[in-house]
């Protein structure tokens, strides 16, 4: 069964909204991170260290596994 287009659309839209979020949540905690910043967490312990930001980046990274879900079965 072939996912439609549309869900994985709305995948990725899922994906920018959750990135927004985590650079904001990642800016309240430390003001100078950038989106690159994001990618090596652990670098910084403002972001290592606080476990809502984990949460957040955990949510983007299911968002993330379903979207590679999704195409791999087209």
């Amino acid at each position: 069964m072939q996912p439609e287009p549309a869900a994985a659309e709305l995948v990725e839209e899922m994906i920018e909204a959750q990135r927004a979020r985590l650079l904001a949540l990642a800016r309240r905690l430390l003001p100078r991170a950038t989106p690159e910043d994001l990618l090596q967490p652990h670098d910084y312990p403002e972001l290592a260290e606080h476990p809502e930001f984990h949460f957040e980046d955990g949510i983007l990274a299911g968002y993330l596994a379903v979207l590679a879900a999704l195409r791999a079965s087209r």
